[in-house]
């Protein structure tokens, strides 16, 4: 309570008249993440729920954290496994690695988006949006940990002004900011988001603090296991497709860690499991009618579990404010993005990883989905009126 005391005490301070008045929508922001705020509607019809959308973020942060802290790990691992140094190697010692690897990203993401939608609050005089607490860890786990800090601040900074902020902030926007974030680097600088396992594989020296430092041979260039596909090579399944021990986006590789996150978002009500489903049902769809075809070699399965199609089900395609709304668009809205997924990634041999653009593409047709869905309900229903 001294805390609630305290933050009570100075809010005069921040209210108007007072000398720190100019900072309210920051004291606010900070209040209202500390604490469930106590203000009613004062008119009109209102619903009231146990759970606000800071605390719907915070749960989603909670889900995504199996996936980066796997995601820690195996970025030490595989800089031992490319290093040669696998039998030198300690558990802790490559977490530690990753850990020491990401962190920077990490700092860069929210320092960049918080700082952005403070400044914004403070201009347009409203209060600060939550919605930045979700993306602000989303984008490091689905970018190499390689990517220039630069790059990735220009990267937030796009995609929290031009995909957010412009369309009106948090609960406004068309397009998931977190994948605007990938696309602007993904076609700015292509050579940092595709390519080689060098892109994936952090080569960072974290020197003197008894952590396993590697250095990576020059001129490395294997495909990954999806590259590989993507030219045609057959490449057999391997347990640690699922398990996450592969060359990747950060929190991209572990199927399992991304189950776990799954669990958490479904038991919490938070995701839609229509959704997320129907997003794995297109791609097995698509991917079994090209096993038939004969324009897919590999089984189906391969392309759900490799690259970020898992990891886009659960997390991105399920984003309540760019995912269709009505319960049977939900069905259409996922299933579109599976199926558009392994698509690009089969007829595009240029272009192996397809979800980001299949999530863009249902962000895009969602709210025409949501549109048709309720007018042919309307339709449905005065046919019934009009035939009784």
């Amino acid at each position: 309570m001294s805390l609630r005391n305290y933050l009570d005490k100075i809010r005069p301070k921040f209210e108007e008249g007072g000398k720190l008045h100019a900072f309210k929508s920051v004291y606010d922001g900070f209040d209202s993440f500390l604490y469930v705020p106590s203000e009613t509607s004062k008119s009109g019809a209102s619903i009231h729920d146990a759970i606000d959308s800071k605390r719907i973020m915070s749960i989603v942060v909670i889900a995504v954290l199996p996936a980066m802290l796997f995601g820690m790990y195996n970025i030490g691992y595989q800089n031992a496994v490319y290093a040669g140094k696998l039998a030198d190697a300690t558990f802790w010692g490559m977490f530690f690695y990753g850990f020491l690897a990401l962190l920077p990203n990490i700092l860069v993401s929210y320092i960049v988006g918080l700082g952005i939608e403070f400044a914004w609050a403070q201009w347009k005089k409203e209060e600060i949006q939550e919605g930045y607490l979700v993306s602000g860890i989303l984008i490091p786990l689905i970018l190499p940990v390689t990517i220039p800090l630069w790059m990735l601040a220009l990267a937030v900074a796009f995609s929290v002004i031009f995909a957010k902020e412009i369309f009106g902030g948090t609960g406004m926007n068309i397009f998931n900011p977190a994948l605007v974030a990938r696309a602007f680097l993904f076609f700015s600088y292509p050579s940092k988001m595709t390519g080689d396992i060098s892109v994936w594989v952090s080569q960072k020296s974290i020197c003197g603090l008894g952590f396993n430092v590697g250095q990576i041979p020059d001129g490395l260039t294997t495909a990954t296991p999806l590259g590989q596909m993507a030219q045609g090579a057959a490449v057999p399944f391997n347990t640690d497709w699922v398990t996450g021990l592969i060359p990747g986006s950060v929190g991209e590789t572990s199927i399992i860690a991304i189950a776990i996150g799954a669990v958490i978002l479904l038991w919490c009500g938070i995701a839609s499991w229509k959704t997320m489903l129907s997003v794995f049902v297109g791609g097995g769809v698509l991917g079994a009618i090209f096993n038939a075809t004969g324009s897919l070699s590999l089984p189906w399965y391969d392309y759900l579990t490799l690259g970020g199609f898992a990891f886009g089900a659960v997390f991105m395609a399920t984003d309540p404010v760019t995912s269709a709304r009505t319960e049977t668009g939900k069905w259409i809205y996922g299933f579109l993005i599976g199926a558009m997924a392994v698509i690009v990634r089969v007829l595009n041999a240029g272009y192996p990883e397809g979800m980001m653009l299949a999530i863009l593409l249902g962000n895009m047709f969602a709210p025409l989905i949501d549109y048709c869905v309720v007018e042919r309900n309307i339709s449905k229903r005065a046919n019934r009126l009009k035939n009784k």
